[in-house]
């Protein structure tokens, strides 16, 4: 069987598996973030934290829930990295430097997953389980929290809430993300992944040599890892590493773990507004962009366009012999097209195309599908302001799922666009003006910059992977990136949940007849175009000026 053939039977495989699994869980999700009864663990965790469970909230008392857990969450993961040499299963670690927890801490907690350390040889295991594994947890659970306080504001009718924080942030813990880490740890652990609580291993080289091996509770972080698109990883090549993703079948497993709650998200966002159909329609919109971003990162992938991949008869730079080019390039994709970070072969050593397609992959809002809640509010964004540019055509008032865009609203729909760039090309411009900054490149040139417009796009999006070629373990870096993702993250959010709270409010606007239809087919290509041309008037100069200029050359 050739490679290409046997690529678009892995795809075609995925695509079956996410479209069995759409409904029932997606109408799961419905179920926990509608229902009204508490289980027994949640009321004692309510109990625990002081919350009152039925009572709901305003979007600002919401928004401050969600800043107050995650500044209170980056003290933990900060202290714990500092202090891991004295708590137990440190296996021997010291303490994590200052700039370096710090931007770890930021990472976790903003689901970034930026990593600036090796951590076989950094994190000691409490520090990957108390720290970075429950950070792999909640920070998705705020993500898919946040994703439903605004399709509440849709759905609501003259209200003055849209929730409460914290249940939404126990429910999606406890009742999603928990249940189906622990039966994939299982899973992972029936492929060849460790888990257990061992030290350091010197094992002997085919050379004669040795080499340290760390072993450690890697099964359990792998699952959620992927699951919560966070993609931190155990070890330092990530889902390279064996231990990792230990064969062709469990790199499926990841790949389908990383999509399955962006998508499915989309049936629980019809469910909550009362139609169906709209989430077929966002549905499509994602479908759309993942399958040619997957699709065309393969293609500049297997054909090799490059000197070295075209004298070799094969891009296998970079990519592990397991998996082979189509399988790198569609997780390479998959974790670009959401907020994972997570990589199975290393970016840098794409082709140029290849690695344009994995930087426009998160140019493009994360939103095909996205990260785990991230991709559906950034997706419902990008509908308001459809509809908004469909209203300027027409000349009169938008209106999406029954909700009038005013000023105020597409105000804020703009604001939540500009954030990224801003923080992406400022970034970038303020590392290749210093000649300081630019002594952490290993590479000139074209592919020089791509590196550093990767590393600020990366934390900038939340994403956490690295084109790598760049030393960015130094203090202007760690704290340079720590704030594009806090950045990045928060304000993003408080957008959305300012924007949850108007719709809210909103009482409901009969559709008449210039109202645009947004469940139809023409809603979705207008979706996808806005989409395109948004990144393109963005980015485009930047790209020019790396990966393309890199290719055409």
């Amino acid at each position: 069987m050739s490679t290409t053939v046997a690529g678009m039977l892995f795809i075609a495989s995925l695509i079956v598996a996410l479209a069995l699994v759409w409904k029932p869980f997606g109408d799961h999700m419905y179920r926990v973030y509608s229902t009204t009864r508490h289980n027994v663990v949640e009321r004692g965790i309510y109990r625990l934290l002081g919350v009152r469970a039925d009572a709901e909230q305003s979007w600002a008392v919401y928004a401050r829930g969600v800043l107050a857990f995650s500044v209170i969450s980056i003290l933990v993961v900060y202290g714990i990295q500092r202090l891991q040499d004295k708590l137990p299963l440190s296996v021997g670690m010291a303490p994590v430097t200052d700039h370096i927890a710090w931007n770890t801490a930021i990472s976790f907690v903003t689901n970034t997953n930026w990593q600036a350390y090796s951590g076989e040889s950094t994190m000691g295991h409490l520090t990957q389980m108390a720290a970075l594994a429950v950070q792999n947890f909640v920070s998705a659970a705020v993500g898919m929290a946040v994703a439903i306080a605004l399709v509440r504001g849709f759905a609501r009718h003259k209200a003055g809430t849209i929730g409460n924080f914290w249940v939404d942030l126990v429910r999606g813990t406890v009742r999603i993300l928990l249940p189906i880490a622990f039966v994939g740890a299982l899973v992972l652990v029936a492929g060849g992944l460790i888990q257990n609580f061992a030290g350091v291993h010197e094992v002997a080289t085919l050379t004669g040599g040795t080499q340290p091996i760390t072993g450690g509770p890697v099964a359990s972080q792998e699952v959620i890892k992927e699951l919560g698109t966070n993609g931190g990883g155990f070890y330092n090549v990530n889902s390279a590493h064996p231990f990792e993703n230990a064969a062709a079948w469990t790199n499926w497993f990841e790949i389908f773990l990383i999509l399955v709650i962006p998508f499915s998200l989309t049936r629980t966002f019809g469910k909550l507004v009362g139609q169906v159909r709209q989430g077929y329609a966002i549905l499509a919109v994602m479908s759309v962009l993942a399958l040619a971003g997957v699709v065309l990162t393969n293609v500049f992938e297997l054909s090799g366009d490059a000197t070295v991949p075209q004298a070799a008869g094969a891009a296998m730079e970079g990519k592990e012999v397991r998996f082979g080019v189509s399988n790198s390039a569609t997780f390479g994709a998959a974790t670009t097209l959401t907020s994972t970070g997570a990589v199975n072969s290393f970016h840098d050593s794409y082709t140029p195309f290849g690695g344009m397609m994995t930087l426009l992959n998160m140019m493009l809002g994360e939103v095909a599908p996205g990260g785990v809640g991230a991709g559906l509010y950034g997706m419902l964004i990008l509908a308001v302001i459809t509809v908004f540019v469909a209203g300027l055509m027409v000349g009169r008032t938008p209106e999406y799922l029954g909700k009038r865009i005013g000023a105020r609203e597409i105000k804020l729909a703009s604001l939540y666009f500009l954030v990224t760039p801003v923080l992406v090309l400022v970034g970038t411009a303020f590392a290749m003006g210093s000649a300081q900054q630019r002594a952490s490149m290993l590479n000139t040139g074209p592919h020089g910059l791509s590196e550093v417009l990767y590393a600020f796009t990366s934390a900038s999006n939340n994403n956490g992977s690295a084109f790598a070629g760049l030393t960015v373990n130094t203090p202007w870096y760690d704290v340079a990136l720590g704030l594009c993702m806090a950045f990045g993250r928060f304000l993003p959010i408080i957008l959305v949940l300012a924007l949850a709270g108007a719709l809210a409010a909103q009482a409901p606007v009969p559709a008449g007849a210039g109202t645009l239809p947004t469940h139809r087919p023409q809603f979705v290509g207008m979706v996808v175009g806005v989409t395109i041309i948004l990144v393109a008037l963005t980015f485009l100069p930047a790209l020019a000026l790396g990966p393309i200029a890199e290719g055409l050359s």
